[in-house]
């Protein structure tokens, strides 16, 4: 494991070479070593040599929390977390997290090879930058999370990510990110022509075993199929 010069991160290698690479985003108030005990968990074949970098995010005081400083992608004004939205941070945040895709594809990952994954605010980064990005990325993987920024959609959308396989994930019983705000986010990607592969859980604002060995088998299916063949 070692850092790079961007974004702060926890970088996990594969025994062998890499030939992709997730970019996982925790959650507020975490950082990057909170998912990092998942790699081994998600037991993909040595095969599939996948490297996994873990950003911390900046540190920020957050309104909800009385101003608190704590690491985030962005300020959370109010519990509707729909409305009200750090527009600054989420954009700022997007840079940060293009600056690690593009320096995946500087060691050699194709930008097709390359997934976006995150869980909660992280999650929420992830879809939002992931069908901004001008290049084709390998999927994005949103847990416990919405979509942010929606009415800039339309107009800010790349044509590089019609086709992103987007897996969203969610817990029914998730007090903190409501189970509703998650499906009216995928019930308007797919309205846009988005394709979700969705998922539920018996859960609250976490990740489950089935939810690991589902991301799993996610991840395999991407990292083989006629997507990377010719890449």
């Amino acid at each position: 494991m070692e850092k790079t010069n961007l974004l702060p991160s926890i970088i996990v290698n594969p025994k062998k070479d890499p030939i992709a690479s997730v970019i996982w985003l925790h959650g507020l108030g975490a950082d990057g070593h909170d998912f990092e005990n998942i790699v081994p968990e998600l037991s993909l074949p040595e095969t599939l040599p996948v490297r996994f970098i873990f950003p911390h995010a900046p540190l920020r005081p957050i309104t909800l929390n009385g101003g608190y400083v704590m690491r985030a992608w962005y300020d959370i004004h109010s519990l509707a977390l729909d409305q009200d939205q750090d527009e600054i941070g989420i954009r700022t945040s997007k840079q940060a997290i293009c600056a690690l895709i593009e320096q995946e594809q500087q060691q050699g990952i194709l930008s097709n090879r390359i997934i976006l994954a995150g869980f909660s605010q992280g999650g929420v980064m992830a879809l939002y930058t992931g069908l901004r990005y001008s290049k084709p990325l390998g999927g994005v993987l949103a847990l416990s999370s919405y979509l942010a920024l929606d009415n800039t959609l339309d107009a800010e959308a790349h044509a590089a990510s019609k086709d992103i396989p987007i897996m969203m994930a969610h817990g029914t019983m998730d007090p903190l990110i409501p189970l509703s705000l998650a499906e009216s986010s995928k019930h308007l990607l797919e309205k846009k022509g988005y394709k979700i592969e969705w998922h539920t859980y018996p859960m609250e604002h976490t990740v489950c075993s089935n939810a690991i060995l589902d991301i799993s088998e996610w991840l395999k299916k991407l990292y083989t199929s006629k997507l990377f063949e010719n890449a």
